[in-house]
């Protein structure tokens, strides 16, 4: 068995251990992390396509273009930080081992990189609101079969469970990576204002930036409940029929 595989295997017993031991496995758990893993690897990928439109073939060359999850699990933050946040109670996050993406290569730098980075939230985006029609179409499909259904009836099942944890879970996604910091995604509109003489500086700063802001967010989560809550609550009322 391959080292890195090793540790994965390793890793992945640990957080059942936890979880085993707190009692938190349970069918939410298991549906919210079959919902965060492919979406934060297509947030990963489409940086690394529209990166390849642009000029840049430094992840295709690298064969990170591909679905394959494999290719693009991090053992810390595409499996062991959901599933440490779903054990704790809060809103679960994670991110895919990053694309490589070389900004020099870009036909047009400063704009293209810009593009590059709103890619993943655009895709996190497009996957909740497609989750979300989907899921209104599954319950309205279900109070039309049966018009005299409960309100506790409606949305029952482990299809429309996932359906409302893709869609929600991708809105939360999208949200937490527009939050203009460094290394999130948002922090490329910061870039792109900054003047030209200080945008070298600033790329080698950011790099080093991930580790704070999980910091920040696992020490005060109500933090972006408070942002993220208004939100998905509008997301709720536009896509869950009653709710």
């Amino acid at each position: 068995m391959r080292r890195d595989t090793k540790i994965l295997v390793g890793a992945l017993l640990v957080v059942l251990v936890i979880a085993i031991a707190r009692g938190v496995i349970n069918t939410t758990s298991l549906l919210l992390l079959l919902a965060i893993v492919p979406s934060v690897i297509l947030h990963e990928v489409s940086h690394g396509i529209v990166a390849n439109y642009f000029g840049d073939d430094t992840a295709k060359r690298a064969g990170r273009l591909s679905l394959n999850p494999l290719r693009h699990i991090d053992i810390f933050g595409t499996l062991i930080l959901p599933a440490v946040m779903v054990i704790i109670g809060v809103p679960p996050l994670g991110y895919a081992k990053p694309v490589p993406v070389d900004v020099s290569r870009l036909r047009r730098p400063r704009n293209q990189s810009l593009y590059v980075s709103l890619a993943g939230p655009f895709v996190n985006i497009i996957i909740s609101l497609v989750a979300g029609f989907v899921l209104r179409s599954v319950i309205l499909g279900q109070l039309r079969a049966t018009p005299l259904i409960s309100q506790a009836q409606v949305g029952n099942g482990l299809w429309v469970l996932f359906l409302f944890y893709l869609g929600s879970t991708n809105l939360v996604l999208a949200i937490f990576n527009l939050i203009p910091i460094p290394p999130l995604d948002g922090s490329a509109i910061v870039e792109r204002l900054l003047p030209r003489h200080l945008w070298p500086r600033y790329l080698m700063i950011r790099r080093f930036a991930l580790p704070v802001v999980i910091g920040l967010f696992l020490l005060f989560p109500t933090a972006f409940t408070y942002l993220s809550t208004p939100i998905i609550a509008k997301w709720i009322s536009l896509f869950v029929p009653g709710g």
